[in-house]
């Protein structure tokens, strides 16, 4: 068939496609835009189409042709989030219907038991979306889940970096409300089997893996599979999820505007009420994974480094979208740069290497602590921070987080362009490039670009610029002295048989 995956460049959706494509499907995934999937190991087999669900008039093309129309996006974390998604979903739902799609297919969170708490707004919206989609006409399966586990997950790295990082803790009482978690695996097949479904099937179906635990029990479950001591959890009643978001927010990679509708979700018990998709996509023949399986997948996959996608890849719909200008008079007036380069005594390659390796576990090369307190500074006023870390320590893709950047453009051996996601009065960029040199050595150039925003942001670049030239001079400096470390080192010799 021929399916259209929306949120490609997303958690779900970028694990999804490959996997429509090894069934045979036709895979055609729409974005924003195009570029941001330039760099995926998969994008050359599918379709893309440019296209936004908050403009009517991009969808057509999208849609035509399409069969089986996935919807795996939404604005969690964004103010407003509610009415955005109401929106998305009904002009999704229109250009379906106007399409002939036959299928639709909606990943959404658990549905709060009846006579309960009042849901959280996240679990509203969920809801909301899948109502619009299974009232549009076209046959819609919507998959209620609650916790999913998988290497890269929001909920996977919040239960692991508390776990990991906090041998005892305080902790909300929510913590002892039952889940039904499930592996990302088992999310990713039901997703794909839908597909198939017959066309009478309009309904949502609960999806959870075989064990309902506590988020007490999970923690605890993880210490043991991840080989810690056991963990010492004190429930107490003043713990409010706002409180419980920031608590998140300073511990974990996710930030406190991402945490909070998860932290909020979490107040209620989510448990599967049937298991009546297994008619349709049957289980396993091993049956589905456990928590303590998906647990040890999941670190696998990070130790190994082949996590396939991260919860920060993900960009929202207002995130800024014009790549770096090259005429600074596109600023309005002003453009104010710091440029830095050094002739480096080591091949290209070796200084490509070290310049793709910066951030994450790698560092930014000088002063840790001005980038560390810039970071914490970032968190406290509700930014991502430094610690969204990167997906992989050594290969970097177009549209991937990079602690609190993303990656705006990559010319492997060349260019690496950083665009800024932290807050700011204006926007940002740090530009890196490698160019080759006779005598077998290469040239470091090196620019960051700040477009001021307001009187602000002229004050905030003249408040930074004194550091400038400790924090980007010294880490011009120590990105060449790595290459040149990099090219001393005598060759590994080939010993394989």
């Amino acid at each position: 068939m021929r399916c259209l995956v929306t949120g490609a460049t997303g958690y779900i959706g970028g694990r999804l496609a490959p996997r429509l494509l090894a069934e045979g499907h036709t895979v055609r995934c729409l974005a924003r835009k195009a570029g941001r999937l330039r760099d995926v190991p998969w994008a050359a087999r599918t379709e893309i189409a440019e296209g936004d669900l908050r403009k009517p008039d991009t969808l057509p093309a999208a849609f035509e042709g399409v069969e089986v129309a996935y919807y795996l996006v939404h604005s969690l974390g964004q103010a407003g989030f509610e009415a955005a998604d109401r929106e998305a979903a009904t002009r999704f739902a229109e250009a379906a219907r106007a399409a002939g799609v036959r299928r639709i297919v909606y990943l959404g969170g658990p549905e709060p038991a009846a006579g309960g708490e009042v849901p959280s707004a996240h679990l509203r919206s969920r809801a909301e979306v899948g109502r619009i989609l299974l009232g549009s006409g076209v046959p819609t399966a919507v998959l209620r889940a609650a916790v999913i586990i998988g290497s890269g997950s929001a909920s996977f790295e919040m239960l692991r970096y508390l776990t990991e990082r906090l041998p005892a803790m305080v902790t909300p009482r929510w913590v002892r409300n039952r889940i039904q978690p499930i592996a990302v695996r088992d999310v990713l097949r039901y997703l794909a089997g839908c597909a198939s479904l017959p066309p009478e099937v309009n309904r949502a179906f609960d999806i959870g893996g075989p064990d309902v635990l506590t988020f007490e029990e999970m923690m605890r479950r993880y210490a043991r599979v991840a080989g810690l001591r056991r963990r010492i959890i004190v429930p107490v009643r003043a713990l409010t999820p706002s409180l419980s978001s920031h608590w998140v927010g300073v511990v974990t990679p996710v930030p406190s505007a991402i945490a909070r509708p998860l932290v909020e979700s979490l107040v209620h018990e989510a448990v599967a009420h049937e298991h009546d998709i297994a008619a349709y996509v049957p289980d396993p023949p091993d049956g589905l994974a456990s928590f303590e399986q998906a647990v040890a997948l999941a670190l696998a996959k990070v130790r190994d480094g082949e996590v396939e996608t991260r919860w920060s890849t993900a960009s929202g719909p207002d995130a800024p979208a014009e790549p770096l200008p090259s005429d600074p008079g596109w600023s309005g007036g002003t453009a104010y740069t710091d440029v830095r380069e050094r002739t480096v005594h080591a091949p290209p390659e070796d200084l490509w290497r070290v310049v793709e390796g910066v951030g994450g576990e790698h560092g930014w090369y000088s002063f840790p602590l001005a980038w560390s307190v810039r970071g914490w500074l970032d968190r406290l006023v509700g930014g991502v921070g430094l610690r969204r870390g990167r997906r992989d320590p050594h290969r970097l893709q177009v549209g991937e987080a990079l602690d609190f950047w993303r990656v705006e453009e990559i010319v492997p051996g060349e260019l690496l362009r950083l665009r800024a996601e932290m807050r700011l009065p204006g926007r940002a960029w740090l530009e890196m490039r490698v160019a080759p040199l006779d005598g077998g050595h290469s040239r470091y150039q090196q620019r960051a670009v700040f477009l001021p925003r307001g009187l602000p942001g002229h004050v905030y670049w003249g408040g930074v610029a004194p550091f400038h030239a400790v924090v980007f001079g010294g880490m011009a400096r120590n990105i060449a002295r790595r290459a040149e470390q990099a090219a001393r080192r005598p060759a590994v010799p080939d010993v394989r048989s």
